[in-house]
């Protein structure tokens, strides 16, 4: 069965440390037990380490570049991970099994316009004419005389005569945007370099923003009229502030958006003259957020403004757009997922209660339509409308980390919700979904989703936590197949919602970050506690998973409660904020300062920074054991950095197993170094099945749950 893969970037405001040498004592690649007393003490400053208080007469030990710890990480890995990997085999054979009956779920999204369906599949962009069989080849990707990655998102001009892909240079963010002439199939016309987002505006005129050092700030356009002309439109200057552009839904106007943590800015570029400089809706304001949209001669924008923080539905007239003018139509109470326009009617996801609702909004009476409770089991919306603002309908898919995606159509003519007819969802039939609460340390009730089979006994099962927390981001809840091996196996799910992320609303974000940072950490910990007081496993069955700025709070529940957990897996993990937040040179420590906060601005922050960073609190105790994954040539999580906490995290291991009178066992601490790839890439298909198969025998061994692995058939 062919599996198809979406690729659409997204932009990731996570952090980015560059690549430096450091000098590493040999103490810490040896495991012969010298003494400590006759090894250098390291202290680590920055993203480099000393040696201070070198006595007289000492030999001072041979240094190793990180290049060298790297090499010796992969050897040790080999070695040393054999333990693990004899098992992986069989991962992978089941994970295969269940890749392939849901392949389906992963078919990349339809885009149809006036006689064609335009499709990616299998490193190509295919296109049919509706109604016929006939398949025709766009643009293939083996036939490109570069070394490429993979499709990221398809932008067609509004006469069908070109098409412009975003296709990711090998093993790195960048990207470019190869232009195709569709009169003469794979024909490449032209190709841009480094670019992140783009739009056509008219039948010749493609605007993109221009990428580099994991940071977007200039937006250019190209007129293809008469050759290829490029022009500079906009540059911000401020490095808080990340630039994107994208077309209202009724492809009136091109916006340039210019987004902080806390505030933003938007141009608008009318498509009718898109040569005419853009005009500014609304100059930033601190603390306020705006997105925009246009119907009828209006602008419809979801913004922050007001007492309270939470997203209001505002419209103003499109010539007189300042701040002022702005009039309230509808306030969000707890959380905004999507909005879509849709003809006269604005459609938007809610999230109450950890639940989600669509409510649809006459935009001609402002009045509500309709809001209905969508399925109990679904935790995850995306938007299937690429018909334009004129559409009658909206279409969308529903799913979760163990439903595959189902396919669900509102009418705007009948006003109903309407399930497409001959879909799975045996999968919610069968497994159960409990939300629960735990209160935190302050008070405050922390959601968590929890998934199990309906007939296990559930305190001797091993229990996954997964934890994200940052950026006002949800944590995902994406259907994930992987995940139904696990639950073929008795193991409970649990998605923990912290304060940091987004699910409560923006209020859930800002009860998390800067000075409340630690926050997400006593949510962690009450929803782990709640979780084994309410039966649901227990410490010595019990692992944590996290990703990039979820490692945050996944090493500072190591450090501060390691006794919750017998493992971790980690992938691309952030584990050292104080010394990234401190490097001002580094290409997005600016903008990260307004998430994690700026230890230079007081004493008292710097401090805090330091009381919850996963690397400045490492110390001698019975960790965990932890699995971390890293790309090799990953721009935002370097591999330099992860290096300096797996020396460090290792010694401490070591140092507290031998200071130890009564014999223990030691928490092993491995890293895996993948070749190549970059943070937002998504890895190949067999590299991601290979990488999951690792971590499952990781944490089948170290749970002691080698015997639970079955041959994959569901008995309950």
């Amino acid at each position: 069965m062919t599996q198809r893969i979406k690729c659409f970037l997204q932009s990731l405001p996570i952090h980015a440390r560059q690549l430096k040498t450091i000098q590493i004592p040999i103490k810490y690649f040896c495991s012969c037990g010298i003494p400590n007393k006759f090894l250098l003490k390291p202290t680590f400053l920055g993203n480099k380490l000393r040696h201070l208080d070198v006595a007289p007469n000492t030999r001072v030990a041979r240094s190793f570049s990180w290049q060298d710890q790297a090499r010796l990480e992969r050897d040790r890995w080999k070695t040393f991970a054999a333990q693990y990997l004899d098992e992986a085999p069989h991962f992978h054979q089941r994970l295969q099994r269940i890749y392939k009956q849901y392949s389906d779920s992963f078919e990349s999204s339809l885009i149809k316009i006036g006689d064609f369906t335009y499709f990616e599949e299998e490193g190509g962009i295919f296109r049919a004419r509706q109604n016929e069989g006939l398949v025709e080849n766009v643009l293939i990707l083996e036939d490109l005389d570069f070394s490429v990655g993979r499709i990221q998102r398809i932008r067609i001009s509004p006469d069908q005569e070109r098409l412009a892909a975003s296709v990711t240079v090998s093993d790195s963010e960048e990207a470019r945007c190869i232009i195709v002439n569709l009169l003469k199939l794979q024909h490449i016309e032209y190709v841009i370099p480094n670019v992140f987002s783009f739009e056509w505006t008219t039948n010749n005129i493609l605007f993109y923003t221009e990428q580099k050092n994991v940071r977007c700030s200039r937006v250019f356009l190209c007129d293809f009229t008469e050759g290829n002309y490029t022009k500079l439109v906009y540059t911000e200057t401020n490095p808080r502030f990340f630039v994107d552009i994208c077309c209202t839904r009724d492809k009136r106007f091109l916006s340039i958006n210019s987004n902080s943590k806390t505030s933003s800015e938007v141009l608008l570029v009318d498509c009718h003259r898109p040569l005419d400089p853009p005009f500014l809706v609304q100059q930033r304001t601190a603390g306020v957020i705006y997105h925009v949209e246009h119907w009828n001669n209006t602008l419809y924008l979801l913004s922050t403004l007001g007492e309270n923080a939470e997203y209001k539905l505002m419209k103003t007239p499109v010539d007189s757009c300042t701040l002022d003018k702005w009039q309230l139509i509808y306030t969000v109470k707890e959380k905004l997922v999507d909005l879509e326009m849709m003809k006269d009617h604005c459609a938007m996801v809610l999230k109450h209660s950890n639940v989600l609702y669509l409510t649809v909004i006459s935009l001609a009476s402002e009045t509500v339509n309709l809001s209905t409770q969508l399925p109990a089991w679904a935790c995850s919306f995306e938007s299937e409308s690429l018909c334009g603002s004129g559409s009658s309908s909206l279409g969308f898919r529903l799913s979760s980390p163990v439903q595959q995606p189902v396919r669900f159509v509102y009418s705007l003519a009948a006003n109903k919700l309407f399930v497409e007819a001959d879909q799975d969802v045996q999968n919610a039939s069968h497994v159960c979904t409990v939300r629960l609460e735990a209160e935190s340390k302050d008070g405050s009730l922390v959601p968590i989703t929890v998934f199990h089979k309906p007939c296990q006994k559930l305190k001797n099962s091993p229990l996954l936590v997964h934890v994200y927390g940052a950026y006002g981001i949800d944590l995902s809840m994406d259907f994930k197949p992987e995940r139904l091996l696990l639950l073929e196996d008795g193991w409970i799910l649990a998605y923990c919602h912290v304060r940091g992320g987004g699910e409560l609303g923006n209020r859930w974000h800002v009860e998390g970050r800067l000075e409340n940072k630690r926050t997400g950490l006593d949510d962690l910990k009450a929803c782990i506690a709640q979780l084994h007081q309410l039966g649901y496993s227990e410490p010595g069955l019990t692992a944590l998973t996290a990703a990039s700025a979820g490692g945050v709070l996944a090493g500072a529940l190591c450090n501060d409660y390691p006794d919750l957990l017998r493992a971790v897996v980690l992938q691309a993990p952030f584990l050292d904020v104080f010394n990234t937040m401190l490097d001002a040179n580094l290409p997005l420590t600016l903008e990260e300062q307004e998430e994690w906060g700026n230890p230079l601005s007081s004493e008292k922050f710097m401090e805090y920074i330091k009381s919850y960073c996963p690397y400045q609190n490492i110390k001698p105790q019975n960790y965990p054991s932890v699995l971390i994954t890293v790309n090799e040539n990953d721009q935002r999580i370097p591999l330099i950095g992860l290096l300096r906490y797996v020396i460090r995290l290792r010694q401490a291991v070591t140092d507290y197993v031998v200071s130890n009178k009564e014999g223990i066992r030691a928490s092993n601490i491995v890293l895996d170094i993948q070749p190549g790839g970059s943070h937002c890439n998504s890895p190949s298909w067999e590299d991601s099945l290979n990488e999951v198969a690792e971590q499952y025998a990781f944490l089948y061994k170290e749970l002691g749950l080698q015997n639970r692995s079955k041959s994959g058939k569901d008995d309950c």
